[in-house]
């Protein structure tokens, strides 16, 4: 019997109410996040939300080499490839369904109305910083690796990440969209995507620390509790390593700046011959990814600068959807992750061949009717 993807329990407390507990189950694909995967969470923490002996929520997952290592794209640009070699342009109706349906789970968790703590321990990427940006607790560990490479697979950071990018210190935010550079634990915590450290070995504490708590069934004093039971497992310290981003920041402000992405450009590529590895491994990926997806990632980041979540979350919708019926994404895939060429063929292949028209063009609205997210609010 295949096992589920998503395993769900409850923990009991000292205090009669309970916790609800999710763990991501598909390790073996570094739980990948797919449709049934979402179809499973998005109803059990709706389920959660409203119980009233449920006291807070921790999801986390099955393994130890990663969280959520992103959206199960391999599936998708298959599907999209077939579609297109018969219809090219048109909508894959799955697509159009994962993303809504991703959003909308998204949107859940931040706004959760109870603690939700997330370990995001190992790998969190793409959709896996989806279901942690928006927690109430968000945990890493020393094995923590953060990134949002879209640019080269020919997206871009969706999930929310056109709404907290910008938010993000300087101009870390458009970097690390055009770059896909890694973040290690430091990293997350100095950004404000994660609020704690925790040994990788601390896990197992934090569950009967949980059970042993008394709760009070009231959200704010029961996240209270939880982050001062978080940090007494982090008593004494937990050693991370140094954070790039924050030893880099200046250095980003000033190749990023608050030009155009035709100007900043040769700017980002030149740091492919940066001494420092961390930043010569970024201006190599800008250079070789999607010039689409490195404008696209960019204009989203303006629209949504000042965009509610909600909205942010509904362009973000047409934006996918509309990547989905263009061509760099499915291409990106099979160049990285199905035939392994790692020789994406572009279209465009330049910047320089780039038009407001074309952006335009993945951003339109590719339904009848009104927003299938128009009841975010």
């Amino acid at each position: 019997m295949t096992p589920s993807p998503v395993l769900f329990e409850t923990l009991p407390t000292a205090s009669g109410h309970l916790f609800g507990h999710a763990t991501l189950n598909t390790p073996a694909n570094l739980n990948a996040l797919s449709l049934a995967m979402v179809d499973l969470l998005d109803p059990q923490l709706t389920a959660w939300s409203r119980d009233e002996r449920i006291a807070g929520v921790l999801l986390d997952a099955a393994g130890d080499k990663a969280f959520c290592a992103g959206g199960d794209v391999v599936s998708l640009a298959r599907e999209i490839r077939a579609l297109h070699a018969t219809q090219p342009g048109a909508v894959l109706a799955s697509a159009s369904d994962f993303f809504e349906r991703e959003y909308r789970l998204d949107y859940r968790i931040h706004t959760f109305p109870k603690p939700l703590l997330v370990w995001g321990h190992g790998i969190v990427m793409g959709g896996g910083i989806g279901l942690m940006a928006g927690a109430s607790h968000r945990v890493v560990t020393p094995k923590t690796r953060l990134a949002m490479p879209e640019i080269g697979i020919g997206l871009y950071p969706d999930v929310a990440g056109s709404w907290f990018l910008p938010r993000l210190p300087g101009r870390a935010g458009a970097f690390l969209a055009l770059t896909g550079a890694p973040l290690n634990a430091a990293d997350a915590l100095f950004a404000g995507m994660a609020d704690f450290a925790l040994r990788a070995g601390d896990r197992a504490a934090l569950l009967q620390a949980i059970g042993n708590a008394h709760w009070q069934g009231e959200a704010g004093a029961d996240g209270a509790r939880l982050s001062h039971l978080i940090e007494s497992l982090a008593a004494g310290g937990v050693e991370l390593p140094a954070s790039p981003l924050r030893t880099h920041l200046d250095r980003i402000n000033a190749v990023i700046g608050h030009d155009r992405l035709a100007d900043l450009a040769p700017r980002l590529a030149a740091l492919a011959g940066d001494a420092d590895p961390w930043l010569a491994q970024a201006g190599a990926t800008f250079a070789g990814g999607s010039p689409t997806s490195a404008a696209l990632a960019l204009e989203m980041q303006r629209r949504c600068r000042h965009a509610s979540l909600a909205d942010a979350l509904r362009l973000e919708y047409q934006a996918s959807v509309g990547c989905c019926a263009h061509a760099d994404f499915a291409e990106g895939v099979r160049a990285l992750l199905i035939d392994k060429d790692k020789a994406p063929r572009w279209q465009p292949a330049t910047l320089v061949e780039l038009t407001p028209a074309w952006i335009d063009a993945h951003l339109k609205p590719r339904f009848a009717g009104a927003h299938p997210l128009a009841d975010l609010n």
